[in-house]
């Protein structure tokens, strides 16, 4: 029996993906995204090769778009054994490298002007005071307290916060 591309594809992000990998709506779509660009590429053969398109994409975004291709060609591979060779030659591509950004943070100087400089009175002064101090005490990042539920206060005699942060981590 042959397999088409259309039922790789299906089988791919619903089966593999989803249920299998156990993967998130969001990073579902952004395999989906990945894999659409590469086969649009594909149909738009114009003899040249993937390395010299340019999307403007910042070379994490090329990492993350590797690695996707890499997941969707293994399970090609897995698919479809006649194409074990590509899949490995997909795996032989380099990934680019990346230097860590220096990680920033205020001194505490700096910190205590910002504190020094929020207003004393007004409508919002304790809910200002309260979300700088929380986001400094936590490291939360602003979505994560954005998405912050009184469920996930405990505010016993050891006062704890459980955040979600990207990906749900």
């Amino acid at each position: 029996m042959t397999i088409t591309l259309s039922q790789i594809l299906h089988s791919f992000f619903e089966d593999h993906l989803k249920l299998q990998k156990g993967l998130q709506p969001t990073s579902i779509r952004s395999y989906r995204d990945t894999v659409r660009l590469f086969l649009c590429h594909v149909a738009q053969d114009r003899r040249r090769r993937i390395t010299q398109i340019r999307l403007h994409n910042h070379v994490q975004t090329r990492n993350q778009r590797l690695c996707a291709l890499r997941t969707f060609f293994d399970y090609v591979a897995y698919r479809v054994p006649e194409m074990l060779p590509t899949g490995q030659q997909v795996a032989l591509i380099p990934a680019k490298r990346v230097h860590p950004a220096e990680t920033q943070f205020m001194e505490r100087q700096e910190l205590t002007a910002l504190f020094r400089s929020l207003p004393k009175q007004g409508r919002h002064v304790l809910r200002d005071r309260t979300l700088l101090s929380f986001l400094y005490n936590t490291g939360a990042r602003v979505q994560e307290v954005v998405e912050l539920r009184r469920s996930h206060l405990d505010l016993g005699a050891s006062p704890r916060v459980q955040l979600h942060g990207k990906g749900d981590k």
